[in-house]
């Protein structure tokens, strides 16, 4: 089973395991999963390894799209090495932007690999027995339409070992009534 939580939700912490995963990237849902793995990854102890995936071609992850002639698209790349520190990069100020910087008092790897986010996700935390946070941001249903949802394919593909957290809800976001 999966676990969803809820803004200002307080999950029990998981079982120990051999690592806590968590995806990285700078939205709201982002955010709020890199801010929950630090908590997970104090409370039991486990070593925290966060990744940003990128991959060329992909919106924010380096190289850019351009029309091609009716058939597909045009990639037009970079070196691997401008993307992937640019991967870093965002992973660092993701930590600062979610608990102040990268912890000192917890062991942190930050990794940056190629490869589509859902199935490289979901291959490092098979390959570390380790349970996955993912964020989900909600409202980007276009992009989510174009490109798949990472955390739901991350669900569908380690069931149990995957925790999804949505974006906290903002007073600006709330339904008027």
């Amino acid at each position: 089973m999966t676990a969803t939580l809820a803004a200002g939700q307080e999950p029990a912490p998981p079982i120990k395991c051999g690592a806590i995963i968590v995806g990285v990237d700078d939205t709201p849902g982002g955010l709020a999963a890199l801010r929950y793995a630090v908590e997970i990854a104090r409370a039991t102890g486990a070593p925290l390894v966060a990744v940003r995936v990128w991959a060329l071609g992909l919106p924010r992850h380096g190289g850019l799209r351009r029309p091609g002639t009716g058939r597909g698209r045009v990639v037009l790349a970079f070196r691997a090495e401008e993307p992937r520190a640019a991967a870093a990069r965002l992973a660092r100020r993701a930590f600062r932007a979610a608990v102040g910087g990268i912890p000192g008092d917890l062991d942190v790897t930050i990794e940056t690999p190629e490869g589509s986010p859902g199935p490289v996700l979901t291959q490092l935390a098979l390959a570390r027995g380790g349970v996955l946070v993912v964020g989900r941001t909600h409202g980007h249903l276009a992009k989510r339409a174009l490109h798949g949802s990472v955390s739901a394919y991350c669900a569908r593909h380690l069931p149990g070992q995957v925790t999804v957290v949505s974006q906290p809800v903002t007073v600006a976001s709330q339904p008027a009534r």
